[in-house]
């Protein structure tokens, strides 16, 4: 194996917050790795000083000479006046900064130097790159090559660089959240691309599914210090917990002997004091291992929920068009009392459109919503994070209330509540400004869940959550006194709080199915396969029915004299066509032909295939005579 990158004795703090320290580690070629740790403890600084984009307090990292990094940031930052097919081509590949200029030269009236681009194109072999370079755009829904980055939405431009990391090809590539914005199908394509792919990887992902997948290893930063486990995650899961029974044991046999060596202390006559000296000293390092405990704190989602009767929502016969594009036809649905739906679909299709018209924020074009008059929306966004950046965190959740109702005559303070969603009392008192991304979505749920909401619609709640986080969330769903609605690209996360799908498949197209996710997926499949199958018996049936037609309708005769020399004749015309047919496929393959001969040797390719079939066809029924 060839060692990437080592990274020595690393420690990082901002201020008093100490991230972790003396945390060693290596990435070798091949290596796909995952780390996991909560929000902001660390996760993506570590990623920034790999990248270079951060500094450390004290360590060292080396990487292998000559090595090529690509890095997918949370937040990518592009030059707005860039246009989308510059940046996803944004490369010090030679081969891919050629095709950027082929790419740009074709689409241009004048195409000037086309010739010498080609020859390049040529040079370099870059026609079959090319084409995986329009596979991974096409995957990834970027059409519109001239589009402007500062014309993009968040969740456009974080494709557009995930498109540009995965054209370079770096040797090592690092990704920070890569499957966010990405819809079901990306996500699953991304996931068979990086299985394929040789290159090494390090990554921060909340996608179980994904993580289980594709990564052979996973880091995790616990407490300042990195573990390191060589599996996926269900191992991950299996081998943390065994740590951390083994530390709670040591803990525990320490205690104890603090106890007895306490007593001896308290018990030790003075005159002795010399000779116990280094007894004393070992009480000390005793004394510092016992009072250690593992904070084992976790997000706890306890708020209680409104009452709610039994009328909740009917969609009654919704239509939403914008322009050509067709989001919902005469949609109709009536919500039943404590239903967890999960929409999924294609990005474009309407998922969050739907969400809003809902919640009254769109007006639909037809139809209306009958909402139940008990039912209270909590709604979590994709955009929700709108928090006023110069605020105190407990100054956000005051300003909705001072005290949270939890039923049974129970109340929190708003610190109280704050501290149930892991917001230390210190923490309480930093600005928004200083919250990671993970730590904002967690304010951000805490201020959706104590309104005490009945009916809660998450438009991509798993974004930027930790996998604690989502774990508690799912637990908290699944046990929910209440109504759900989920878009979530997020499969296992949808597996383990829905019931019920909505499939939107684009041009006001709805499935209504009934189960989780991966139950559609095998019924999906299966369809798919049953399709695959008709197909095949149809095409049967029907090269069947014209041979039987055939044979009836075949009335026996010699062959004549003139269909003879035909027959004679085409016996040595269809061995030439084929000879000249090799012969241009290996010039076409050869990478030498400039542009105009190409397309002439293209033309003639499709021509001499079209003669070969009808020669070949012909002399078939000359030859049965």
């Amino acid at each position: 194996m060839i060692s990437y990158l080592q990274v020595e004795n690393l420690t990082k703090s901002f201020g008093n917050n100490l991230l972790f320290e003396r945390i060693s580690f290596g990435i070798s070629d091949n290596q796909r790795v995952a780390l996991i740790a909560k929000n902001g403890t660390g996760k993506t600084t570590l990623l920034n000083i790999l990248a270079g984009k951060e500094d450390y307090n004290e360590g060292t990292i080396s990487f292998k000479n000559d090595l090529r990094i690509g890095y997918l940031e949370q937040s990518p930052q592009l030059p707005t006046n860039l246009s989308v097919l510059d940046a996803c081509l944004q490369s010090n590949n030679d081969v891919v900064r050629t095709i950027a200029e082929y790419e740009h030269c074709i689409i241009s009236t004048e195409q000037k130097g086309l010739d010498e681009i080609l020859s390049r194109m040529d040079m370099y072999k870059a026609w079959d790159y090319e084409t995986r370079i329009k596979q991974i755009l096409g995957k990834l829904k970027i059409t519109n090559f001239a589009q402007l980055i500062g014309e993009l939405s968040g969740g456009q431009l974080k494709r557009v660089a995930l498109a540009n990391v995965l054209i370079s090809e770096p040797d090592l590539l690092i990704l920070d959240e890569p499957t966010n914005h990405l819809d079901l199908e990306m996500v699953e394509w991304l996931e068979e691309f990086l299985k394929r792919s040789s290159m090494a990887l390090f990554m921060v992902t909340h996608d179980r599914y994904f993580l289980n997948r594709v990564c052979s290893d996973i880091f995790e930063i616990d407490q300042h210090t990195l573990y390191q486990y060589s599996g996926n995650y269900g191992y991950y899961l299996e081998k943390r917990q065994d740590r951390i029974d083994n530390f709670n044991a040591e803990t525990e046999r320490t205690c104890n002997l603090y106890r007895k060596e306490l007593d001896w202390m308290r018990r030790q006559p003075q005159a002795r004091a010399t000779k116990a000296k280094a007894r004393i000293d070992r009480f000390a390092d005793i004394e510092e291992r016992a009072k250690q405990r593992r904070n084992e704190a976790s997000v706890q989602l306890g708020v209680k929920a409104s009452y709610l009767g039994t009328k909740i929502f009917e969609a009654q016969y919704i239509s939403k068009s914008y322009g050509d594009i067709k989001i919902l036809d005469n949609f109709y649905y009536n919500f039943l009392r404590y239903e967890k739906m999960g929409i999924v679909g294609k990005n474009g299709t309407g998922k969050t459109t739907l969400l809003k018209m809902l919640l009254g924020e769109i007006k639909p074009d037809k139809g209306t919503f009958d909402i139940g008059k008990t039912v209270v929306f909590g709604y979590y966004s994709q955009d929700g994070l709108t928090f006023n950046n110069q605020m105190k965190v407990i100054d956000v959740v005051r300003e909705i209330a001072e005290e949270i109702d939890l039923g049974g005559g129970k109340k929190l303070s708003a610190s109280q509540l704050l501290q149930h969603f892991l917001f230390t009392p210190e923490t309480q008192y930093n600005y928004v400004y200083k919250l990671s991304g993970g730590e904002k979505r967690r304010l951000h749920l805490c201020t959706v869940l104590m309104r005490n909401p009945n009916f809660l619609v998450l438009d991509e709640p798993t974004n930027d959550l930790d996998i604690v986080t989502l774990n508690v969330l799912e637990e908290y769903l699944k046990s929910f006194k209440g109504c759900v609605i989920v878009v979530s690209h997020d499969r296992y996360f949808m597996d383990k709080v829905v019931d019920h799908l909505l499939v939107f498949k684009g041009d006001a197209e709805i499935k209504d199915f009934p189960g989780n996710y991966t139950d559609f997926r095998e019924w999906n499949e299966l369809q798919e396969e049953e399709e695959r199958e008709n197909k095949k018996k149809n095409n049967a049936e029907t090269r069947n029915t014209t041979s039987s037609q055939q044979v009836i309708n075949f009335k026996p005769r010699k062959i004549s004299f003139k269909e003879k020399q035909e027959l004679a004749a085409l016996e040595k015309e269809i061995p030439q066509l084929e000879e000249e047919k090799t012969a241009i496929e290996n010039q076409l393959s050869s990478g030498v032909l400039d542009n105009e001969s190409i397309v002439k040797c293209s033309q003639r390719f499709a021509e001499l295939t079209g003669w070969i079939d009808e020669k070949t066809m012909r002399w078939l029924e000359l030859s049965e005579l």
